[in-house]
């Protein structure tokens, strides 16, 4: 599915199926303005105001839903803390002005651990045929209060390799138990390390292949 681009005089609302992994909190949250199952248009900023939409957005781990005003003035911002949530058995979600590869990537998305997906670096839903387990509540290392907890996260997903995650970030559990708390992180994205989220090396012995 390409990008979808809804407007009303308030908002509008950029849809991008590519990127979506069907996490269904729009469509259980908000069926009147996200209606599931329908022909024709489905998508229904007018039926709410702005802010009810971005709150839709914030819900919205994979960053396939984004807002903004009809003049294209961003109307989200960036979090006080830059989160990176370990799914059960699914991806990475990122909540941080990310940068991805040389690109601008805005404030969310879910990013690939299993290996699978057919859109590397983004989670494309594989895991869940793929049989991909990984515990969504990973053993906590000790780590001291980050002296600052926001601003710019680079992830460079590494050639036949881990992402390699640079800036302020809490690593969070599922559950919401703060995991561990970095500056700089080599997480796996091969689906096989012995040591998830963090990679081990292990994509090396298996011929894990990535750009």
């Amino acid at each position: 599915m390409s990008k979808e681009i809804v407007s009303d005089a308030e908002v509008t609302i950029v849809f991008d199926g590519t990127r979506c992994i069907h996490s269904r909190n729009c469509v259980l949250d908000r069926p009147d303005v996200f209606v599931p199952n329908v022909q024709g248009a489905w998508i229904h900023p007018e039926r709410v105001s702005a802010d009810e939409v971005l709150e839709i957005a914030h819900n919205c781990p994979s960053g396939a839903i984004q807002v903004q005003k009809p003049d294209g003035t961003a109307m989200e911002k960036a979090p006080i803390v830059n989160t990176v949530r370990v799914r059960e058995n699914g991806p990475l979600a990122f909540h941080a002005p990310l940068t991805i590869g040389d690109t601008p990537d805005g404030y969310r998305a879910t990013l690939c651990r299993c290996g699978a997906s057919k859109n590397k670096p983004y989670c494309d839903g594989s895991h869940a045929t793929s049989g991909f387990v990984a515990t969504g509540e990973p053993a906590t290392t000790p780590s001291e209060p980050l002296a600052q907890r926001n601003g710019p996260l680079q992830v460079e997903p590494t050639h036949n390799g881990p992402l390699h995650v640079t800036g302020d970030m809490e690593l969070v559990s599922g559950t919401g138990r703060t995991l561990n708390r970095m500056t700089d992180a080599w997480l796996c994205r091969c689906g096989h390390s012995a040591n998830k989220p963090y990679c081990d090396g292990t994509h090396a012995k298996i011929g894990f292949v990535a750009d």
